[in-house]
């Protein structure tokens, strides 16, 4: 059975979905003012493991909503500095993380809603209003504000003293100091210039955390969800502040697990614009790394610890997924046959290994090295002939569940699909070096290898013929 460790308890607990068979989970998306960073792409990484888990490992429905959040301080500013209606300036980026996302692998959450879509703006009014008739909130200068003397159980998630919060103060802005801890903004005044709606709060717009508060019970059927999680950066004033706001408004328990994924370092150093080391997708691709093996890298070190990104450890990356790709090609030149009780017994011991890796808090590292300990034994196997084609399909067939997990070989595979030389063009000058080592004229067939090799293609020669790969 599947253990999480739940934020709001500090221990590990037995999950399953609160009704049925449907795992309910929230994740907070990007803020789409810039293109998400590897840090935050660590985040949606490891949920999508966690998505994928729910589903294959433990046989569950899942029901996910990722917001993006397009209306706050800085996509406001954004569109102001631009010249263009907000939501137009929010398209394009939008646009790019969905196009990062698919280059990562990462499942695509049932809901995806933007925090401007009426019909969540409207939940976040109805909110605010029910906040206010349980006697939560209190207005200043056309603003509507949450006062967190009024919850006695605030902080829980962060294990700070309410009382030593400040009482009565307020911060009119969404981006908030970590030692700041007090009453915060649910509903914005106009300002000339910014959007505005007005759904029974009066004219303004949302504050950050009643939006993600509002879809997630939307979206997700109402209070208690399941699962709510993201970025540990999160967990306070964000995650705190949609407890109390949904507490509050429906007096019932908000989410009943929270899951947090730690932070990413860059060599060792905190990300940071001022050291040059916050790299997008894009950026990784540049120094000619791919999606698939930045996606192995962020799921190489439990999602609780943190995790130091080098551009060495790409490289291990790199020549990890090789290993996998080059044994699972390895399995299509088994011709034995029979049965061989090291073989069934390494399947066997993999799956077992993997899925206790995976139930006991998404230990990833472990489930990787599941992996490459059936790698090891069934290379072993294939040295000594002691495996058959049958045998050679069961292991094929555990790497494939093993990989709707991890998502890894697949993305590779996908990757490899799509070669920066046409498939026909690789088969054409293939079948040219194949004729031109017939005839002994191996300086052209190495003038062929060469040129693919410059163009990202590698070609590999076994007994079975030659094959091709993306560098």
């Amino acid at each position: 059975m599947l253990r999480l460790y739940n934020t709001l308890t500090r221990q590990e607990e037995p999950f399953a979905p609160l009704n049925g068979n449907t795992a309910r989970m929230y994740a907070c998306g990007p803020t789409v003012y810039a293109r998400a960073h590897i840090g935050n792409f660590r985040t949606f990484v490891c949920l999508d493991v966690l998505r994928r888990t729910l589903k294959y490992v433990c046989g569950h429905d899942v029901r996910e909503v990722m917001n993006y959040t397009d209306v706050d301080d800085k996509t406001i500013a954004g569109a102001q500095r631009a010249g263009v209606p907000l939501r137009e300036y929010t398209e394009p980026w939008i646009k790019v993380f969905r196009e990062d996302a698919a280059q990562l692998g990462i499942e695509t959450p049932e809901e995806m809603p933007r925090a401007t879509d009426e019909d969540n703006l409207r939940a976040m009014g109805d909110m605010i209003v029910a906040l206010d008739r349980n006697g939560h909130t209190y207005r200043r200068d056309g603003s509507t504000y949450f006062k967190i003397s009024t919850l006695p159980q605030y902080g829980r998630l962060v294990k700070i003293d309410r009382e030593a919060v400040k009482d009565g103060a307020r911060v009119d802005v969404d981006e908030y100091s970590k030692d700041d801890p007090r009453d915060f903004v649910l509903w914005k005044a106009s300002r000339p210039g910014e959007p505005t709606w007005d759904y029974g709060t009066g004219p303004g717009r949302p504050g950050w955390h009643i939006e993600c508060s509002a879809m997630a019970l939307r979206l997700l059927g109402g209070p208690p969800i399941d699962i709510h999680a993201g970025g540990i950066d999160l967990i306070f004033p964000h995650h705190e502040n949609e407890i109390a706001q949904s507490e509050g408004a429906t007096n019932q328990p908000f989410a009943r697990f929270w899951v947090h994924v730690e932070h990413l370092f860059v060599e060792s150093e905190k990300m940071s614009k001022s050291l040059g080391n916050v790299y997008t997708l894009a950026e990784i691709a540049a120094r000619g790394h791919r999606a698939s093996a930045l996606r192995y890298l962020l799921l190489s070190s439990h999602y609780r610890k943190q995790l130091n990104f080098t551009w060495t450890g790409m490289d291990q990356a790199e020549e990890a997924i090789g290993r996998i790709v080059d044994f699972r090609a390895r399995l299509d030149s088994v011709t034995g046959d029979g049965r061989h009780p090291r073989v069934q017994a390494a399947v066997e011991g993999a799956r077992q290994a993997f899925r206790s890796a995976l139930e006991h808090d998404l230990n990833t590292a472990a489930a990787l090295a599941a992996v490459f300990d059936l790698v090891r034994d069934v290379n072993a196997a294939i040295d000594a002939q002691e495996i058959s084609v049958s045998e050679a399909g069961g292991v094929r067939q555990a790497m494939d569940d093993f990989d709707r997990v991890l998502g890894v070989v697949s993305l590779r595979q996908a990757e490899d699909a799509q070669p920066p030389v046409a498939v026909e063009e690789i088969d054409r000058l293939i079948e040219e070096r194949r004729a031109a080592r017939q005839r002994r004229d191996f300086a052209a067939s190495d003038r062929i290898r060469h040129e693919l090799a410059e163009r990202g293609v590698l070609l590999e020669d076994n007994p079975g013929g030659t094959r091709w790969k993306k560098k």
